[in-house]
């Protein structure tokens, strides 16, 4: 079954309508659509936003009440398959990009230098999260001390949640807290930058691998100009890799992000890729490790096109 594009003129009207509507409610209230990280073992569980089931309403009104094939319902073939992993198998894509500037609009614009100026020593989802994602790792990335292997932690912390003793002789990482990426065991070198600020990336053209990106693709409000600068920075076929779940500081994540759930996540990420140009196809990954149970896990990769 082909997996139909969100209509961009319906859908997105709708959410913006719609995370207008929330954003003025949290306003008013204790934030609590998304959680902040939480130390490490204690184990939580956040939902975000409207997800599938308004992107089916949508869907219905749009049809005039008609059963639908909304972009989340058609990625439901049969029970027990992720609607994530489905989200962007055969997706016809809008012929321009989707997206509007306040779609990457935040409830708190202040300066994000500001708001990472004190080091977070914190982890960022739960322990069964962090092993699905190593797991993930240890099945992707090159094998540890590959001779000329280089990787980018893009948005990077105190922990990259790599495979335990992993090496390469070239691992940058890439972050907002200088505190924080010193204190990161993997990296061999580090530079302190704001991407919502510059998202040029200062590295020469097919410079690295493999670049990772864990929970914070949903802070970038120059999306496609670090996708761009990620194509450019990435050797021909290197793998780009972006992992998120259901926590976040909401008050700094785009607004889309904020109004929208797991699947819709998922396609978000895969429109980036896509448009950005000079990729493959993206896929999507459940490695969630427990669902319904503990924090979930996605993955959307795509690899720089040869030529």
């Amino acid at each position: 079954m082909a997996t139909l594009a969100p209509r961009p003129d319906l859908l997105l009207v709708a959410l913006r309508r719609s995370r207008a509507r929330t954003l003025r409610a949290r306003a008013a209230a204790v934030p609590r659509a998304c959680r902040p990280p939480v130390p490490p073992h204690a184990a939580r569980r956040v939902f975000l936003g409207l997800g599938a089931a308004f992107v089916d309403q949508l869907a219905r009104m749009a049809s005039g009440g008609a059963p639908s094939r909304s972009f989340v319902a058609a990625a439901r073939p049969r029970q027990g398959v992720s609607p994530v992993e489905q989200i962007l198998k055969n997706v016809e894509w809008p012929d321009e990009f989707p997206f509007k500037p306040d779609d990457f609009s935040r409830f708190d614009e202040s300066s994000d230098t500001v708001f990472y100026s004190a080091p977070r020593f914190v982890t960022h989802i739960d322990d069964p999260a962090i092993r699905a994602l190593t797991e993930y790792y240890s099945q992707v990335l090159p094998p540890s001390n590959t001779p000329g292997v280089a990787i980018l932690d893009m948005c990077s912390s105190w922990v990259s949640h790599y495979p335990g003793g992993y090496k390469q002789e070239k691992i940058v990482g890439m972050g907002m807290n200088e505190d924080e990426l010193k204190k990161n065991p993997v990296l061999t070198e580090y530079v302190v930058q704001d991407l919502n600020v510059n998202p040029k990336l200062p590295f020469d053209d097919n410079t690295f691998d493999v670049i990772t990106n864990v929970v914070s693709v949903d802070y970038l409000t120059k999306p496609m100009d670090v996708f761009k600068e990620m194509r450019r920075i990435l050797k021909p076929s290197g793998l780009a890799i972006m992992s998120f779940s259901n926590r976040c500081f909401w008050t700094k994540a785009i607004s889309i992000w904020t109004s929208t759930g797991d699947a819709d996540h998922a396609w978000i990420v895969g429109a980036y890729f896509h448009y950005a140009g000079g990729f493959e196809p993206p896929e999507a990954v459940d490695i969630s490790p427990n669902p319904g149970q503990t924090d979930p896990m996605y993955i959307v990769c795509s690899r720089k096109k040869t030529a």
